[in-house]
């Protein structure tokens, strides 16, 4: 059976096996076909009109997925869609025998709110991804969806002690001096935004939609920072006006990881 890697040597080598292999490339085609395929399932056609959307995947400190699943949890959100990569990029030691992931991300919904993500890891390949993109930008049309939120760690080698500063950046300069004179931190540097958690923005951008990224600060990206996700769920909720919950539930997190590692 042919394994990923080959696969993509062999795409990087077209012209190549195109001469001396055809019949293999037609079936390498096919097998491309499936490997980058996701799976979309709606399970129900929730009422919403002009909802916000909020979309953030797992990345550094699980910030994405701890800010996700907060809201999901307080907010009692309910499961519309669900988001399946056919083909996982690794698979489960469960020790001495393996098992394959059941690599899946939600759509979830409350009042005027989409939540979209949380869960474990992001799809590994590049098509998958941007699949994923497209999927939550066409979600937000269909319900007329106005703005697009997304969120993730900012690495910084500022010492931070227990707190974390959020910075913000938006799909549009006067959108951003619209929330300078609002006293939010912007971004301080130019710097690439890698992951879903980066790529929806410019999604967002390029189909008309409005879009904010959150981006908290965290010097140990390894470690689940609960701090980094307290700040960002406070400086959401200055943005949206919302209430997401109690975030005391996030510092008692902080404070057990804390004394796991120092003891």
């Amino acid at each position: 059976m042919l394994n990923y890697v080959f696969i993509r040597f062999i795409f990087s080598n077209l012209q190549r096996v195109s001469k001396f292999c055809p019949d293999v490339l037609g079936q390498l085609l096919i097998r491309k076909e499936i490997t980058v395929s996701m799976d979309f399932i709606q399970e129900s056609e929730p009422n919403l009109e002009k909802p916000i959307v909020i979309a953030a995947m797992q990345d550094m400190g699980n910030v994405g997925s701890i800010v996700v699943d907060f809201i999901n949890d307080n907010l009692n959100t309910k499961k519309f869609r669900v988001a399946k990569s056919s083909y996982p990029s690794y698979v489960l030691d469960r020790g001495g025998y393996i098992d394959l992931p059941d690599e899946k991300w939600e759509y979830r919904h409350a009042e005027d709110l989409i939540v979209f993500g949380g869960g474990a890891g992001q799809p590994q390949a590049r098509e998958e991804l941007h699949s994923l993109c497209q999927d939550v930008i066409d979600i937000s049309k269909k319900y007329s969806s106005k703005f697009i939120y997304t969120l993730g760690g900012f690495h910084t080698n500022r010492q931070l002690g227990k707190s974390p500063q959020t910075f913000v950046t938006t799909t549009s300069a006067q959108l951003t001096n619209q929330l300078e004179r609002l006293k939010f931190d912007i971004t301080p540097q130019r710097s690439l935004i890698t992951g879903f958690n980066g790529l929806i923005l410019g999604y967002a951008k390029t189909n008309g939609i409005q879009g904010i990224g959150l981006y908290g600060e965290l010097n140990e990206p390894e470690i689940p920072q609960y701090r980094t996700a307290k700040s960002i769920i406070k400086t959401l909720e200055k943005l949206t006006y919302k209430k997401f919950g109690d975030t005391v539930k996030l510092d008692v997190m902080a404070e057990r990881v804390d004394n796991e590692i120092h003891g």
